[in-house]
């Protein structure tokens, strides 16, 4: 392949690209970047025209075939990306200018790390992320956000220029655990014994299940809708994800997923939807219609451990922010964003917070590294 054989050029959405290219670029280890998952928010009207989320991928083709990909979008808010800009958004309408439309490099609602070079070739990043520049260039956007990106990518995005941010998320790490217990065997006795109350209070009263592929039935899906639009308004205003999305993550990848209900009787009464990727569970959304002591501690964060190790996988990501995981076993863990900034004044002013913001983080990254729950060597 020569660079002059290359096509850049910007699709109309994931949707209409062939699925098996897109997930030869993207590996398929992480579901949020899959064709199944992206194509789903498309089809189910999550993003798209009216959401503030308009489908932009930024493709590179070789013979007509896939070569590279970023998954992009215009926005015109900055709600559902985690990674708050809504300072940076302020002072530059201050000043005079538009932050929006901006150009967002993510898998939408979803604060999981991934990869968002998406290719084979590592040698076509440089001008993958060219052509984004150039692109925002040309259509006078004021920045491109690339959020929660994989450990392994952040080189390519410094390389490029672009400014690095940090934030703290909490996972939960599987040292080899053949059971709960045996996990619970790592933390100071103190912990120990409330974790252990916590969950029989909790289980107290419910049937707890966790579902996967075809054991998910239209009826749940309509139950946890329930549960959903409930947390939705109250923390974001209303829901991000349409009816129908549930729908059709179950039919395009509900193997990749595990629905954990409480019943009370037949009743569902709570639950939390988790993604399985390669190596890790994904916690992405919890809801209930009643509230009952400790049932989120247990729904959202031990049972997707109880799962984590039954699947050996290597570790449990259960969302954005939550020091409150810290008690449950989750370790505070880095994450990283890249932003690149058109006007060279904002840039120069951005970069200065950031560095003043990624020594702040550092230092609260270790602060709460020493409260973990573990016994102490």
């Amino acid at each position: 392949m020569s660079d002059g054989s290359l096509v850049a050029r910007l699709a109309q959405g994931v949707a209409g690209l062939p699925a098996d290219q897109w997930d030869a670029l993207s590996g398929g280890g992480n579901p949020f970047m899959t064709h199944a998952f992206l194509s789903a928010l498309e089809d189910s009207g999550s993003v798209g025209e009216g959401t503030g989320w308009l489908p932009t991928p930024l493709v590179l083709e070789d013979a007509g075939r896939l070569v590279a990909a970023l998954p992009a979008y215009l926005k015109s808010h900055s709600q559902g990306e985690y990674v708050f800009d809504h300072a940076w958004a302020d002072a530059w309408h201050r000043a005079g200018g538009h932050y929006y439309p901006k150009l967002q490099v993510a898998a939408p609602f979803t604060p999981a790390s991934g990869p968002r070079v998406l290719t084979r070739e590592p040698a076509l990043a440089p001008h993958l992320l060219r052509f984004a520049e150039r692109f925002a260039e040309a259509n006078a956007l004021s920045s491109i956000h690339a959020t929660f990106l994989e450990p392994d990518q952040v080189p390519l995005f410094e390389a490029a220029g672009w400014l690095v941010r940090r934030d703290i998320q909490f996972h939960w790490e599987n040292r080899g655990y053949a059971s709960f217990d045996d996990f619970l065997g790592d933390l100071a006795s103190r912990k120990r014994r409330a974790i252990r109350k916590e969950r029989l209070a909790a289980q107290d009263g419910v049937v707890i299940r966790r579902l996967s592929g075809a054991e998910i039935l239209a009826e749940h899906w309509d139950a946890f809708w329930e549960f959903y639009q409930d947390t939705g308004s109250r923390k974001w205003g209303r829901p991000y994800l349409t009816r129908s999305a549930f729908d059709l993550f179950g039919e395009r990848m509900g193997d990749r997923i595990v629905l954990v209900m409480a019943f009370d009787g037949t009743r569902p009464v709570a639950g939390a939807l988790n993604f399985v990727g390669e190596d890790a569970l994904y916690g992405r959304y919890w809801g209930c219609l009643e509230e009952r002591r400790f049932l989120h501690f247990e729904l959202c964060y031990y049972q997707a451990i109880d799962e984590a190790i039954e699947r050996k996988l290597s570790r449990v990501e259960a969302g954005a922010q939550g020091q409150h995981k810290i008690a449950r076993g989750y370790v505070p863990v880095q994450t990283t964003s890249a932003h690149w900034i058109a006007d060279p004044g904002f840039r120069a002013a951005v970069a200065d917070f950031l560095d003043r913001e990624r020594e702040g983080v550092s230092v609260d990254a270790e602060w709460l590294a020493a409260r973990t729950p573990f016994r102490k060597a």
